[in-house]
């Protein structure tokens, strides 16, 4: 398969289409930066390993030609995950370790503007194809680096997945109550937080780069940022003025503010400022507990958290999820029922604005129904999205070779031949 389909236009320019990535990533931290850059509108060209590719190809579940599956038995059988992060991006084969490589590799920089890689540290340059070839043959490239730890050392410097990053970076010890065992989040969220400031790092040396046509290179430590998120709470200060730093399903800083059971639920409500604590006494029976003083100001409200917990979490238990929302919505408290991942992900609002998307087949469609992640910007004045389903291994190889390099069918089939592609 050589084409590419031209995407739908409505008139509207795509931000970064001007722009090309190479993209040397794999698994989750890197694909997903340039899982952002393309939909945004670069041109990525998703170099992989002919001999197995992204190792997110091998992550179940899978879409196949009978729907969803957890096991792979079928050669058109596709990883939902790798149909998640490959979307809008063109896939090409390179063996790194191959002498033909550094070549084909310069030949895919010359006329790039971004190289993305998230190897283990030092990595790319034993394989001749880092910051310091790539800028050798386009002093203009940003060259972008997402790591565990970095590239200069401590703590670590081998591989880093998202639960030991997690770990590190002290985050597991601020969800739960007192005494509970670290508790991992959910969400790979050093894996999804790292490359959102690649990308700000990225599109701000790209800026730069096109006033000073030098270009440079960027260092991205997924331990560095998660733990920079964590330093924005000052745990550390709170917990030397006798705060816990794990407070369980509530917020004491922000009383009242936390997720509070119901008899068929659970309610999360939101209530730091004086005005919506008010609202929060008004709804559960209690309106003079505004003009009491241990209530009346959010610094009393802290000092008496477990008598305002107390006097809430009875009455939600009481009542409805239905009930309970009600009356906080009734007096303008910020209240919102607790969803399942799910329920979440299949909103009529966050489907029709194309923050969530039906993920489709790239050779059957929507054949099953799957949901991924959507481009959650909405721009006024240009075109953002993915409408290009992930490739197959190699799928581009003719396209990006011949086409856009200028190979020959010869060097292509020599290229092949040897291994090198």
């Amino acid at each position: 398969m050589t084409t590419v389909p031209a995407p739908p236009t409505h008139g509207l320019r795509k931000p970064l289409e001007d722009l090309t990535v190479i993209d040397l990533t794999t698994a989750l931290a890197g694909p997903y930066a340039t899982f952002l850059l393309a939909g945004l509108g670069a041109r990525v060209i998703k170099v992989e390993n002919p001999a197995a590719g992204d190792t997110s190809r091998t992550n179940a579940p899978y879409l196949g030609r009978e729907g969803i599956k957890l096991a792979r038995d079928r050669d058109d059988d596709m990883s939902i995950t790798n149909i998640n992060r490959s979307r809008n991006k063109l896939g090409v084969t390179l063996n790194l370790k191959h002498p033909a490589a550094r070549e084909v590799f310069a030949d895919l920089v010359r006329d790039a503007d971004i190289v993305v890689e998230n190897f283990s540290r030092g990595t790319v340059e034993r394989l001749g194809v880092g910051y310091s070839f790539a800028s050798s043959v386009t002093p203009r490239i940003v060259y972008c680096s997402i790591s565990g730890f970095g590239q200069d050392g401590e703590p670590g410097g081998g591989k880093a997945m998202d639960a030991i990053i997690q770990a590190m970076s002290g985050l597991m010890l601020t969800s739960g109550g007192p005494g509970d065992p670290p508790i991992r989040v959910g969400v790979p969220v050093a894996d999804l937080q790292a490359p959102l400031f690649a990308v700000i790092g990225i599109l701000s040396a790209v800026h730069q780069a096109r006033q000073t046509g030098v270009g440079q290179y960027l260092d991205i430590s997924m331990l560095g940022v998660l733990s920079s998120l964590v330093a924005g709470e000052h745990f550390d200060v709170l917990d030397r003025l006798g705060v816990p730093l794990r407070t369980g399903s509530t917020l004491p800083r922000l009383t009242p503010f936390g997720v509070y059971s119901t008899s068929d639920g659970w309610i999360a409500l939101a209530a730091p400022t004086d005005a919506f604590a008010a609202g929060v006494f008004r709804a559960i029976g209690h309106p003079e507990l505004n003009e009491d003083p241990r209530f009346r100001s959010r610094d009393q409200r802290v000092r008496h958290t477990v008598e305002v917990d107390a006097l809430i979490r009875p009455w939600t238990a009481g009542r409805t999820r239905g009930e309970a929302l009600a009356a906080l919505e009734a007096e303008g408290v910020p209240c919102a029922p607790v969803r399942s991942p799910i329920e979440a992900v299949q909103d009529p609002d966050v489907l029709r604005r194309g923050e969530v998307v039906r993920l489709e087949h790239p050779t059957y469609g929507a054949i099953d129904e799957v949901y991924g992640a959507g481009l959650p910007i909405r721009f006024s004045n240009a075109e953002v999205g993915f409408d290009r389903p992930a490739p197959w291994l190699g799928e581009h190889n003719t396209y990006v070779y011949q086409e856009l390099l200028g190979y020959d069918a010869d060097r292509l089939a020599a290229l092949q031949s040897e291994g090198a592609i």
